[in-house]
Parts: C-alpha cells; sequence; structure tokens
C-alpha cells in the first residue's frame, strides 16, 4: 500500500509539471518533446518545431520540421552546368545596393527558421539610408506597436519568439513605420492573398512616395507561377497586379540547411559559402533555381550554421550583438530556463531578446544580445523563477 501511495505521489507530481508546463510560452526541450509524443495530429511535427523555434531551440526547430517529410533533391547536369554559371555575391551588400532602384521588397521566411528574421534584422539599417520608411510583417498584430516602440507577448503568434521580436524591436529603432497586413481571419487560400495584397496595396495609394519592406512566411513571396495552384496568384504576384509595381522578390526558404543533412538542397554544397550569397550571372542576372523559374527574382543561399557555445553563429550578426555568459554564481540547481528581457520591457510584458537553457554544469550556452541594460529571469524545471538580476552587456 505504502508503494502505491509513492507512485500516486509521482503521478500527480508528473501531472501537475506538465499543467504548468501547458501555460508556459517558453519551454524546456525536454517539455517540448513530451507535447509532441503526446500529441496525435498529423501536423505534431510541425507544430513542434514552432514550439522548438520560440524557446530559440534553432537545432532542434530544424530536426522536428524534417520529421513532416523531408525529401532528397537532386539536380540534374544540366541544372549543375546552369548552377555554376553564376557568381557569388554578398546578399546584404548585393541587397541594399539594388533596393536603391527598388520600390517594393519582400522577403520571406520558414516560420521555424529563426535565421531568416535575423538575415532581415541585417537589412534594415541599409534599407532605412535608401529611403524604406514602412515595414509590413504578416506576423504582426498589434496596432499600438509603433506608439510603444517594442512588441509585447500579445502583439503576435511568431512575434513571441525572440529574433522576430528584435526584428521588430531594431525597426523601430531606426526608425520604420511597422504595419500589418494579414488577412481577417477565416479567409484562407486564394481570398487570403487578395486581401494581404489589397491591405498593403491600400498603403502604397497613401504613401505613393515612399518605399516598401515586406516580411511574408514561405510562399506569400512568389510573384510569377505559384506552388499552390488554388491561389491562382500569391500575395506577390497579386500585389504586382494591383500596384502596377514590379517588387523585388527573395526567397530565404529553399536554400537554407535542414536538420538533417541529406535534405539540404545540393546547391547549398556546391556554393559553400562563408556568408549569406546570391549568385549573379555576367549579365546581371539572379540564380532562382533555374533557367525557367519565374516563381521570385532571387534565392538566397545561407550557410551552414557554425556553433559559438552552442549558440548559432549568425545570431551576433557580425558583431553587432555580443556573447554575455551568466554567471555560474546565479546557476544554484539545473536544469535551468534563462530569459533576458530589454531593461523595462519585462514589466509590461515585453518579449525576451534572448532565451538559453542550461542541463547541467557541461552545458554551454551563452545569451546573444545587443549592448544595453537586462533583466534576467531564471527559471527551474517546475517553471518557478529562483532568480531576477540586472545585467549590463557592454
Amino acid at each position: 500500500m505504502r508503494h502505491s501511495f509513492k507512485y500516486i505521489f509521482i503521478l500527480l507530481f508528473t501531472l501537475k509539471i506538465a499543467a504548468q508546463a501547458d501555460k508556459e510560452t517558453y519551454l524546456f526541450s525536454k517539455d517540448i518533446e513530451a507535447k509532441i509524443q503526446k500529441d496525435t495530429l498529423p501536423w505534431r511535427y510541425q507544430m513542434g518545431a514552432t514550439d522548438y523555434s520560440i524557446s530559440e531551440y534553432y537545432t532542434k526547430a530544424l530536426e522536428t520540421w524534417d520529421k513532416n517529410g523531408g525529401t532528397i533533391k537532386k539536380i540534374s547536369k544540366e541544372d549543375s552546368l546552369y548552377f555554376n554559371s553564376f557568381q557569388k555575391k554578398n546578399a546584404k551588400e548585393y541587397i541594399i545596393n539594388r533596393s536603391k532602384d527598388e520600390k517594393i521588397i519582400i522577403i520571406n521566411e520558414a516560420h521555424h527558421n529563426n535565421r531568416h528574421r535575423v538575415f532581415t534584422a541585417s537589412l534594415l539599417q541599409g534599407l532605412y539610408d535608401n529611403g524604406y520608411r514602412f515595414f509590413g510583417l504578416e506576423a504582426l498584430a498589434d496596432s499600438l506597436i509603433n506608439e510603444r516602440k517594442f512588441p509585447v507577448m500579445e502583439s503576435g503568434f511568431y512575434v513571441k519568439e525572440p529574433q522576430m521580436a528584435n526584428l521588430l524591436k531594431e525597426a523601430l529603432k531606426i526608425g520604420f513605420v511597422l504595419f500589418e497586413y494579414e488577412a481577417a481571419s477565416g479567409k484562407n487560400g486564394k481570398e487570403r492573398e487578395i486581401e494581404e495584397a489589397e491591405n498593403i496595396a491600400q498603403l502604397i495609394r497613401k504613401n505613393p512616395n515612399s518605399k516598401f519592406l515586406i516580411h511574408c512566411g514561405w510562399d506569400h513571396v512568389i510573384e510569377g507561377t505559384p506552388t499552390n495552384k488554388n491561389w491562382e496568384k500569391a500575395m506577390a504576384g497579386r500585389l504586382k497586379e494591383k500596384t502596377n509595381i514590379d517588387p523585388f522578390t527573395i526567397d530565404q526558404v529553399t536554400y537554407t540547411e535542414k536538420g538533417n543533412p541529406k535534405f539540404t538542397s545540393p546547391y547549398v554544397l556546391m556554393a559553400n559559402p562563408k556568408e549569406s550569397a546570391v549568385l549573379v550571372n555576367g549579365n546581371g542576372k539572379l540564380f532562382n533555381g533555374g533557367e525557367t523559374n519565374d516563381q521570385t527574382d532571387c534565392r538566397i543561399i545561407h550557410p551552414i550554421t557554425e556553433y559559438i557555445n552552442g549558440r548559432p553563429d549568425w545570431l551576433t550578426i557580425n558583431g553587432q550583438r555580443k556573447t554575455h555568459t551568466l554567471p555560474k554564481s546565479k546557476i544554484t540547481q539545473y536544469p535551468i530556463l534563462a530569459l533576458a528581457y530589454r531593461k523595462n520591457e519585462v514589466e509590461q510584458n515585453g518579449v525576451p531578446a534572448d532565451i538559453i537553457e542550461i542541463t547541467n554544469k557541461e552545458t554551454k550556452a551563452d545569451f546573444i544580445l545587443e549592448k544595453g541594460m537586462y533583466k534576467i529571469i531564471i527559471k527551474d524545471k517546475n517553471y518557478k523563477i529562483i532568480q531576477e538580476f540586472d545585467a549590463n552587456v557592454k
């Protein structure tokens, strides 16, 4: 009987922890894995990858997404010859230089891949310097963000992810006007593409002398033949029709590393860039996947990620952000989840600038943050706050 009470107590305690985890936005990796295993829905890996990305587990997000059904890509000899006729150019430099002669730039992301948000963030200052003032995001749902000057947890589902929040914060700091353009709830497929494009087009008509940056998800960036035939045309293609302005469309998704290397496009391995690249031939044409491909103007090839103490190197944005080690004196138990909030934002339900999990003494994980003052919050395995302190990142 004594053993029965013991097992009942353990069961109740486990259920209590699980219930607490369900209330949390940022989770320990083991709790995300438990959610995936418990889930029976066919899109559980998609949701699991999103959960991992929101809590800053980049590698696990990619690996989990691959379980949706990753495919091994092959290219023909003709494709290889065509690809080899192009030369690598620094993607950031090319886009910023080209932006001088453009009016609308549309760039996409995979919603589980935080790298794409960080790359868009790296473009902001250069685009602003070249006259871009309006920044539209599919993920944004916050009419007060331009007055508040920072995102909060209610600013949008994907805005809860620190790198998305950092992207918005950086844009606001530079001086961009952020705007929403997502279609009303209940709209799907063709209706959604039309309404998104119309929402953007209305703002363009009201500001005819302005330049616009649009950050969207997945295939909404397609201005040519869509992958989804039911759409007839994706948002970018419909915006082109409505405004008679040819947008510069940039695909970040296709040539990005996968969680399982065998699913990574051969083009990524052939180019083997050390920095995010676009490919240009002698006639100035950009590589976008094939001679007859009209979906987007170009496709960025992102390098295979290298890691700094377990964190992706691209998080530093070439030194713009600094590594910050959590003092060992603040770690009194394992595992812990540590969240870094910009000072004075956490009290207003702000989004953390970075999150790290430290599972044991051997774990190597540093915050990667811009210079400034932060409030660090440390939670134990039951999501109870056990430490709070200020940190100055220099």
